[in-house]
């Protein structure tokens, strides 16, 4: 009997440049291709290491980037420009601005810096049409004004990455436009609130990703996260939703296609 292959699922954020990957990174896309996970988004979260995040997607199939300052470097390093964050998106594997956002958990005495740092991501998006990748942890409040103000004064697209914030958010994003990101972390047994969040979202709005190498989902919860793993995730939102893994799949898959346009399948 011929086996069946497994869904082309996308993970749309991980971190293939980090150590705890990219000391075994042949392995790590070998075994998400196994998976099924046919395409991925490493995230650049610091400027000055575009060129070795860019290698790696050059070096890869299905493996795409993006670039941007992570809020929690904002303070380290020197403030990104609109001119530099354009110009590193005329790469064509280049598919996203970010990942940028608010931090208050470990980082909020730079939280000037932050929203500063934030507004030029969100002016290079403009500009270059991609999507914002939004990273939001304790700043619920401040994030929804900047990004509804934002997006009064021209809009642009983006997601809400790793989403794991409150309903308010969620509400306000959505109303933007943009997409919400499961991670591993909607398929933690404590996470009611969360997957009741996700439960009202438009389905034709839900992006799924690892975050790798942080937060797997169970059965691996505690471990290195990898791409691969993503298809634990997609189980997890598949089941919220009554659907089948596959058709969960092509959902988030075309979900994908639709906003990271440069990656469409």
């Amino acid at each position: 009997m011929t086996e069946t292959a497994p869904p082309a699922l996308v993970d749309s954020h991980c971190h293939l440049d980090f150590p705890q990957l990219a000391e075994d990174l042949p392995g790590v896309v070998a075994r998400a291709h196994a998976a099924g996970v046919t395409r991925m988004v490493t995230i650049c979260t610091r400027l000055s290491q575009a060129d070795r995040v860019r290698a790696i997607a050059e070096a890869h199939d299905g493996v795409f980037w993006a670039a941007g300052v992570h809020p929690m470097h904002a303070a380290e390093e020197p403030l990104a420009t609109v001119e530099a964050l354009a110009a590193l998106a005329g790469h064509p594997r280049l598919v996203g601005i970010g990942e940028t956002g608010l931090d208050y958990h470990y980082t909020a005495d730079s939280a000037a810096r932050q929203q500063e740092s934030l507004r030029i991501h969100i002016e290079a998006a403009r500009r270059t049409g991609l999507p914002l990748i939004i990273h939001a942890r304790n700043a619920d409040r401040d994030i929804a004004r900047i990004l509804e103000a934002e997006h009064r004064a021209g809009p642009f697209r983006a997601v809400m990455h790793c989403f794991s914030s409150g309903e308010a958010l969620a509400r306000a994003a959505l109303d933007l436009g943009f997409y919400l990101s499961m991670s591993g972390i909607l398929a933690f047994p404590k996470s009611h609130a969360l997957r009741a969040i996700f439960a009202s979202c438009p389905t034709d709005r839900i992006l799924v990703e690892t975050d790798a190498p942080y937060l797997a989902p169970p059965p691996h919860r505690g471990r290195r996260n990898e791409p691969a793993f993503v298809v634990h995730t997609a189980r997890a939102g598949a089941a919220l939703f009554g659907m089948a893994p596959d058709a969960f799949a092509r959902l988030t898959s075309a979900n994908f296609d639709r906003l990271f346009h440069r990656a469409a399948a």
